[in-house]
């Protein structure tokens, strides 16, 4: 009987190898193998676990008759890619992202790159490991090292003119995870094609050991190392990926970190400059800048809920060319529509390149006309009492209340989103006003009493981690 535990809403993600172990590993394939066929693409992240669970994952899709398209160490992106460029039945890729080292994980993907549907597939899927309960399969399948990694490139760098992009100099931290290799032959690329970018690397090159930490640049904590080399190097832009490198996070030329809010306004923007009147997407734990941006520039805001299993979904529906969202996922229909953390800087430094104005003059008046909270994580014994005591101070003033994601309430001059993760054990919460920053912090005071007497008063007494946590913004994945 396999511990079951690390299965989440769309993906599995635990501790290896308690949890989620080889021989889960194995099973997983022989289910996905069962549900969707073949050939499957796999790749894994840097983690020191990663290649005892992809010869499990490959043995047991291989061992249900399917074959294997192994990318080795590989982005989530670039399997994504792989099984579109290949027209694989699906792919999988191992890897927890921004969860801690010991921990590791499984993300999927159908044919042409779409989600595997939670609520349907992705359950079945689980049902087959948890009964151990697999077809018989009517061949032994081959697995073969596969290298897509020139052509993905070349698909990334298409995103933009190389030639037009003027002399700019960039500080990337790859944070030992998966994103070097990639950069580097996108970067290839593009300076191939007459683009006259200078580089200053750190944390290059990947790094089982994460000397750093697991690179997750959401959390504060993690910002200081990217935001002293912008300025320390003089460079024009800081670029940081997590470990998997499927989002990016962008510095301003004085290494201050731009929220993920104001990166979707800028480009959504920039994409309803190419296509007057487009479908954009975004999500609704912090809205009102990207409602702005888009409303302003001729374009259609729809809200998708948190995931991208939902974005891709919303997307692929209305033919929106983009989507984003505020933790730093970014969706391309050009890309598959998929989340890519490589597109989105190329297409911010050809943004620089057109305007001649640096990235502080770009994203300035988003910050200041909509501030806000950075998403802040509760670890709460009760996340439905947290909710409802929110909901009971606050609901009776709202303009309007939403509970497509959680519990949206928003009034005149500011607004609060509050949820629990998908993902992980956490209530998020995200608060947003209209050019106010001292209405943001009072009511940012008010939220994380409330949470905190919930709290107590569900326990008799105040638990340890009761308070918000150290990571501020720290939402991944949902």
């Amino acid at each position: 009987m396999h511990d079951l535990s690390c299965f989440k809403t769309y993906d599995i993600r635990g501790p290896v190898p308690g949890v989620l172990t080889a021989a889960l590993a194995h099973d997983v394939g022989r289910a996905f193998a069962a549900l969707m066929g073949g050939p499957v693409v796999i790749g894994r992240d840097a983690r020191a676990s990663g290649p005892a669970l992809s010869d499990a994952l490959a043995g047991g899709l291989c061992a249900q008759g399917v074959d294997v398209l192994d990318l080795g160490p590989a982005g989530t992106e670039e399997v994504y890619f792989a099984v579109s460029h290949l027209k694989a039945a699906g792919g999988i890729t191992v890897t927890a992202s921004h969860n801690p080292a010991d921990q590791n994980g499984l993300k999927f993907v159908g044919p042409e790159s779409r989600p595997v549907d939670p609520e349907s597939t992705f359950q079945h899927l689980r049902e087959m490991v948890r009964d151990c309960s697999f077809p018989a399969p009517n061949r032994q399948g081959q697995r073969r090292d596969t290298d897509t990694r020139d052509a993905y490139a070349a698909r990334v760098a298409a995103s933009c003119e190389a030639a037009a992009l003027r002399p700019l100099h960039l500080l990337v931290n790859a944070g030992n995870g998966m994103a070097g290799p990639a950069f580097d032959a996108i970067l290839d690329r593009l300076q191939s094609a007459g683009a006259r970018l200078r580089v200053t690397r750190i944390n290059h090159a990947p790094d089982s050991r994460f000397p750093k930490g697991v690179p997750n640049p959401l959390l504060p904590e993690n910002r200081p190392e990217t935001a002293q080399a912008v300025r320390d190097a003089g460079a024009d832009i800081g670029i940081a990926w997590d470990g998997d490198f499927d989002r990016c996070f962008l510095f301003d030329e004085t290494g201050a970190f731009v929220d993920g809010q104001y990166l979707v306004g800028l480009l959504a923007a920039a994409t309803l400059q190419d296509e007057p009147g487009a479908t954009i997407v975004h999500d609704r734990r912090v809205m009102w800048n990207a409602v702005d941006r888009i409303e302003a520039a001729g374009g259609r805001p729809v809200p998708s809920k948190t995931g991208h299993t939902w974005f891709k979904q919303i997307m692929r529906q209305t033919g929106a060319p983009y989507g984003g969202e505020m933790s730093a996922h970014h969706y391309f229909r050009e890309f598959m529509y998929c989340d890519s953390g490589m597109i989105p800087w190329i297409k911010v430094a050809a943004l620089m390149s057109a305007s001649g104005q640096p990235l502080s003059a770009l994203v300035g008046e988003m910050r200041a006309k909509f501030p806000s909270s950075g998403e802040r994580n509760f670890a709460h014994p009760d996340p439905v009492a947290a909710m409802a005591r929110i909901e009971s101070v606050f609901a009776g003033q709202a303009l309007n209340t939403d509970r497509s994601d959680g519990l949206s309430l928003e009034f005149a001059d500011w607004r609060l989103n509050i949820r629990r993760s998908a993902t992980e054990s956490l209530l998020r919460l995200n608060l947003e006003t209209r050019g106010d920053a001292a209405l943001l912090a009072r009511r940012l005071a008010d939220c994380t009493e409330l949470i905190e007497e919930s709290g107590r008063e569900g326990n008799g007494c105040p638990p340890p981690g009761i308070k918000p946590s150290s990571r501020p913004g720290g939402s991944v994945d949902a």
